[in-house]
Order: structure tokens, then sequence, then C-alpha cells
């Protein structure tokens, strides 16, 4: 069989007849904070306000208001660095976000971070990891823990880790999934398959491209969604979650996206042809769910542009606090270096002389 016979194209949305009007307008709202927010980091990435790497999720929205509406506030989320979207839609304030892009005090992780490193612990939100693949070993920890600390059922917290298609090659998908699956451990693996690691496609990289498939050999099973249809991708991410509480045991679920733009801001994206570049904008999720909502009479074209207004304003006000907001104190380097006190700990910055016992100390100020 051709490979590429199995991939999920996306299909015209179509919202069950009992889903919630109200709850519709908060996903739509939501995706195009998103797109708001995402285009505007890259505006800030070409004027050098955000440095290092920077991906983002255009294209990607529906998986991931999809992917986040099945969360429960008590599940654990570890993603990629592709992350800014994730943060948004689990509830972070935009203008903490765009903070941390900024490498500002008053960002997420206190602008230690950046871009590929979004955290919040009230959130349950354990990062964003810079690394392929190195959210996989921490998430199956966490998910270990929950197994620990209680039997499963309906009320069990879960884990939901993220990863692209180009981590499925890496040697932490198969340890972690091989572990959760003898270990029965709650814990959602999400792949978000755009058909391309970086710049190759997944056919070519590969032996099994139905990534939902390659559970098997852990007898994990594996489900694929079209991350084009924001409901789709909730109804699967909640299946998979429920599973996995009630039975303790891993469960696998492929998305299949699209980024609009090339892997990070930097990439120009010359490996798609014009017509594939085209092809991929006219199945941007984010205009076909706006314009699904107002012919089902859910949203009118007023309506829709006031949400986009609003949305536009959230994000202006996000970038003028984060560039209104300080950068960390240099004093404060070594804070959170251990989650508790160690005893001898040197608190120096380059260049300081350390003779002198009250550099030895316990916590920085204290002699």
């Amino acid at each position: 069989m051709d490979p590429t016979q199995d991939r999920t194209e996306p299909h015209p949305q179509v919202p069950p007849a009992s889903e919630d009007p109200a709850t519709l307008r908060v996903y739509y709202r939501q995706m195009a904070l998103i797109r708001h927010f995402e285009l505007r980091a890259a505006e800030m990435y070409t004027r050098a306000k955000i440095g290092g790497y920077c991906h983002l999720n255009l294209g990607e929205e529906a998986t991931v208001v999809g992917l986040m509406a099945a969360l429960r506030p008590t599940d654990y989320l570890f993603t990629t660095y592709r992350d800014h979207g994730y943060a948004l839609a689990r509830g972070a304030d935009p203008g903490r976000v765009m903070a941390e892009l900024f490498g500002r005090a008053t960002g997420l992780s206190g602008g230690r971070g950046g871009s590929m490193h979004l955290f919040d612990a009230a959130l349950r939100m354990l990062g964003g990891y810079g690394i392929v693949g190195g959210q996989m070993p921490p998430a199956t920890g966490a998910a270990l823990a929950i197994a620990h600390r209680g039997e499963p059922g309906p009320d069990s917290e879960a884990v939901m880790c993220l990863l692209g298609d180009g981590t499925t090659n890496i040697g932490a998908f198969h340890e972690s999934l091989n572990l959760a699956a003898v270990w029965h451990l709650p814990i959602v693996y999400v792949i978000v398959n755009n058909h391309l690691g970086m710049g190759t496609p997944v056919e070519a990289a590969s032996g099994e491209p139905s990534l939902y498939r390659r559970g098997c050999a852990y007898r994990i099973p594996g489900a694929r969604v079209d991350g084009n249809d924001v409901i789709a991708v909730r109804d699967a991410a909640q299946t998979a979650l429920e599973q996995a509480r009630t039975e303790h045991r891993p469960r696998l679920l492929e998305a299949v996206s699209h980024r609009l733009r090339g892997h990070s801001v930097v990439d120009p994206a010359r490996y798609r042809s014009a017509q594939e570049t085209e092809r991929l904008r006219e199945q941007d999720p984010l205009p076909a769910f706006r314009a699904l909502l107002i012919e089902d009479h859910i949203l009118d074209q007023e309506a829709a542009d006031l949400i986009d207004e609003e949305c536009e304003q959230t994000v202006t006000a996000a970038v003028d606090f984060a560039d209104a907001s300080p950068p960390p104190d240099v004093a404060r380097l070594f804070d959170h270096v251990y989650a508790t006190e160690v005893a001898n700990t040197y608190f120096g910055l380059p260049g300081d002389s350390p003779a002198g016992s009250e550099v030895f100390t316990g916590q920085p100020g204290k002699e």
C-alpha cells in the first residue's frame, strides 16, 4: 500500500447539533488569539525584540485548542518547543507569555526560558522543551508519580505529552512508550504530525509513516484525528485521556495538522513548492472554522470581526506589557537552581572572588 494514501486530509467541519454555541465561540476566540499572538511574535522577532529560537503554532490552532479543551485543570501538560499557543489555551496570561518571549522578569519563567521553555506550575504546564524528545522522559515520570499516588479511576489525574513527528524516530520515544506500557501509566502521548521533521517528509524518515501505529510494539492503542477539526481533536483527546485515567494505561494519539510557516521564524520553507504552500493556505483551520460558525448562525460577521479586534487589542496590550517590563535582575541569577536549600552553595557571579566565607552561604544575601 502506498503509505501516502493513509494520510488524513482535512474534511468539512460539521459541529454536532448538540454542541453548545457558547463553547464554539470560546474555541474560535482562543484560535483567533493564538493566530494574532503568533503573527505579532513573528513581527517582534524580526524587530529583534525576541531572541534565540522562535517556533510558531500558525496553522495548528485547531489542534492546540482541541487538545487543551480536553484537559482538566488537574492534568499535567508537557509540550515541545512550539509551545506559545498551548500556554495561551491552557489559560496563561498573554502578557506574561509575551514577556517571556522578550526575556523579561515578568515572563512565565521569569525571563529565563524564552520562547521554547514556557512553564507555569499553577496551570500544571510543566514546560516547553528545547531538546527534541526532551519532554518525554519527565512526562513519563510524572505519570509514574500519579500511578504511585492513587488507583486508576474517572477522577484520576493524567498526563498529556506533546511531540512532533520527528520525535518518533529517537530513542526517548521508544523508551518512554515501553516504560509507560510496562508500568501501566496514565499518559497520552500526542503526535502533532505536520508531515515535516524540520524539512524532511515523514515518508522519507519513518518506515511506518502512519505514526499512530508506532505504539503497537508496546501494545499501546493508537488513533488518528484530523488536526484541522477542533471538535474532532477535543473528542479524540478526551477519549484517550478517559481511557488513560480509568485503566492507568498509555494511549497514542496522532493529530494531523499543518504549519503555515517554516520550522521556525527564520526558516523560509523553500522545501515546499508554491502549489503546496497555496494548498495549505486553502486548508487554514481558522477562516474555515469562522466561516462554519457564521454559516450555522453561531456567529455573524460583525460578532466575528469584534472577536478578532478584541484579540488584536489583547496582543497589543501583551506587547506593551512585555516592552515595559524589566529584564531579570543579575543578582537573582542563581535563584531556582535547586528546589530546596543546599548548604555551602556558591552564589557569586562570574568574576567575583570566592575568598571569604560570606559568599559560601545557603541563600543569596545571607551571611
